[in-house]
């Protein structure tokens, strides 16, 4: 009785540790499946882009819409709810472009975690709370300031694990804020 009792705990301790696990797949849609106000919004703020491309990201818990482009050199990623409202701004920089303190302590979570870890990708994140035309014109001039986060794409390997990618967000200083394992691409268009 007491070994069913304990086999029963760890078979629903499973199930809790593996739904805290949240998983992602981006793919690109047409500009006509964009929302309209957030279509609106961009058209109206943001002037000399280049190779403009539309994104929806599904999350287990939600959709998020990425309207990516290119803009004095640099590439951005503007995020927008489901309603069109901006929520984030990316834009992708080197590993140079982050002060070297937190830079250090990024790398040092990595080779805590993964035994092999490859960076993919480094995006400078801005979260729009209030006033979006402050938060652009400082996302625009790529300044460095206090209450940015750094989201970095990585594929990695654990201890006697295949290689997974994760997408890990950091504050300014360099402390983890948020995990998440993330879907490889969909291929469906070279299968046959």
């Amino acid at each position: 009785m007491k070994y069913k009792f304990l086999l029963v705990i760890v078979f629903f301790s499973a199930f809790k540790i593996h739904a805290q696990l949240k998983f992602e797949r981006e793919f690109r849609i047409r500009k006509s499946q964009f929302p309209t106000n957030a279509l609106q919004f961009f058209e109206e703020k943001i002037t000399e882009s280049k190779k403009t491309t539309f994104y929806k990201e599904i999350d287990s818990s939600k959709a998020i819409y990425y309207l990516k482009f290119k803009k004095d050199r640099l590439r951005y990623n503007l995020e927008f709810s489901e309603e069109g409202i901006l929520k984030k701004i990316n834009v992708n920089i080197k590993h140079i472009d982050i002060p070297e303190e937190s830079y250090e302590r990024i790398l040092l979570f990595l080779k805590q975690d993964f035994t092999v870890y490859k960076i993919k990708q480094i995006q400078q994140q801005y979260l729009v709370e209030n006033n979006e035309d402050t938060i652009l014109k400082t996302a625009f001039q790529n300044l460095i300031t206090s209450f940015i986060n750094y989201e970095l794409l990585v594929k990695a390997k654990k201890e006697k694990h295949h290689k997974k990618q994760y997408k890990i967000l950091f504050n300014a200083d360099g402390e983890k804020i948020s995990f998440k394992e993330t879907l490889p691409p969909n291929y469906d268009h070279t299968l046959y």
